[in-house]
């Protein structure tokens, strides 16, 4: 009996001993294990965390790639529409010049409605010291001829020298070879306003009567005479009188009232 103890008793002290062998080496195990894996992880993670930079890099580069091109394509499409924009304003442009013509040669028409008259156009001018012209986009097939006189709103151009069927040259009375037969609108005395070979605005009008008053600031228009320009066209007003010795010497200059250098719209006089 005391041996069947004896033996019980080792029995349970060596199942005690595996027990705690056991507990013992499980812990052991674990410290081991873990230890393993905190020596994975210091290694790993830096990798890990390489990799994922680098991922996200490539990412966010095919992203700004594809920001540059969609970038590239807005461009593209603004310039096409800026050059849409630009020629519908160009054409804008052009359809507000022409109806500013028009509504030009309208109003001269109704001006000067006691004459038969056609609307022109300046294509063409040759404003320089030695030639004062104008050509316009009227000619033979208009009815336009020769001799012909030309107006703008504001008062006398000049008349046609030469015509093409669609075409017309037009010296003007600044011109140096100019010459018209005047009258102040005052006192009504004759003058003679001739063209500058160095002035595009200014006239001299040279006095025909001893006896002439002429007056500073007085309007000139065309007499009528000479078989040119047709009577009481206006052409400016006296900006200087210059007094000579004598009353022969005396002579004014006379501002157009025409401004040749942006002159556009004119009418020819075709019954005169």
């Amino acid at each position: 009996m005391e041996r069947e103890k004896s033996r019980g008793l080792i029995g349970v002290i060596i199942t005690i001993i595996i027990l705690i062998l056991l507990v013992i080496f499980t812990n052991s195990n674990s410290n081991n294990i873990s230890m393993i894996e905190n020596i994975a992880t210091m290694l790993i993670s830096p990798i890990e965390n390489g990799l994922t930079y680098l991922k996200n890099k490539i990412n966010n580069n095919e992203k700004f790639f594809e920001n540059v091109e969609e970038l590239k394509k807005e461009n593209e499409e603004l310039k096409t529409r800026n050059s849409e924009l630009e020629l519908t304003l160009r054409e804008y442009e052009i359809i507000k010049n022409e109806n500013e013509q028009l509504k030009q040669q309208l109003n001269l028409a109704e001006k000067y409605s006691e004459y038969t008259t056609v609307p022109g156009t300046v294509i063409s001018r040759d404003i320089s010291n030695y030639s004062k012209t104008i050509v316009i986009n009227i000619g033979s097939k208009n009815g336009i001829q020769e001799k012909m006189t030309v107006i703008a709103d504001e008062g006398l151009v000049g008349y046609v020298i030469s015509v093409t069927e669609t075409t017309a040259k037009v010296q003007t009375i600044i011109d140096s070879a100019s010459a018209t037969s005047c009258l102040t609108s005052t006192t009504r005395d004759s003058i003679i306003c001739r063209g500058s070979i160095d002035n595009t605005s200014n006239l001299k009008a040279t006095v025909m009567e001893t006896n002439a008053n002429i007056i500073q600031g007085d309007s000139v228009e065309t007499s009528g005479l000479g078989g040119i320009y047709v009577k009481g066209i206006h052409i400016g007003k006296i900006k200087k009188i210059t007094k000579g010795t004598n009353k022969t010497d005396t002579y004014a200059t006379v501002e157009t009232a025409v401004d040749f250098e942006k002159l556009e719209t004119v009418l020819v006089i075709t019954n005169q």
